[in-house]
């Protein structure tokens, strides 16, 4: 198994960071009411997730996390001091050994460049620790995230999941084996 990911990753703006559940519970809940408005995750007429079901999810992913070395990481401006989202490597739909990289963003910090900055670092803590390979699932419809993961030198994989209702899935994949991209 590769070595863990380190609980934290710095970039020129940002701080990625192990969850602090009681304190990132309310943004992990406004990131599920800002998804695409198809999504079956969105909050429903009663409230759910509620702000307490975000931080059982959040202290349950930290257990995932001390047993896979794997961790989605809260997404904090250094400046500011405030999380705007997340990202990091998560199984699944593929591997603990060939994760997923998974980003979000409050959509008030899109088009900053924040998605690259932290998806870079990662992809660098991923390299370092190891891993061979890394897949990202991302919506027909998530032009975004496409040109994220083509800066960090991810490629379309030739798999779609096909999903009428909330749109096909495309696999990307990047391998850690090869030279290092920049960009």
């Amino acid at each position: 198994m590769p070595a863990p990911l380190p609980p934290l990753l710095t970039t020129e703006r940002l701080r990625l960071r192990a969850w602090l559940p009681a304190a990132d519970a309310a943004l992990v809940r406004t990131l599920w009411s800002e998804r695409d408005p198809r999504a079956r995750y969105r909050i429903d007429a009663d409230g759910h997730p509620t702000v307490a079901e975000m931080e059982a999810r959040l202290a349950e992913q930290l257990v995932v996390t001390a047993r896979t070395g794997l961790a989605l990481l809260a997404l904090e401006r250094r400046a500011e001091g405030d999380v705007i989202g997340y990202c990091g490597l998560i199984a699944g739909q593929s591997s603990a050994e060939e994760p997923e990289i998974a980003y979000e963003l409050l959509s008030r910090e899109h088009g900053r460049g924040y998605a690259t900055e932290a998806a870079r670092a990662v992809v660098h803590a991923a390299t370092t620790a190891g891993l061979p390979r890394l897949w990202a699932t991302v919506r027909v419809w998530n032009a975004p995230s496409f040109r994220v993961l083509e800066k960090l030198g991810f490629h379309d994989s030739g798999r779609l999941d096909p999903d009428a209702e909330r749109g096909d899935t495309v696999w990307m994949t990047r391998d850690l084996r090869g030279p290092a991209v920049s960009g």
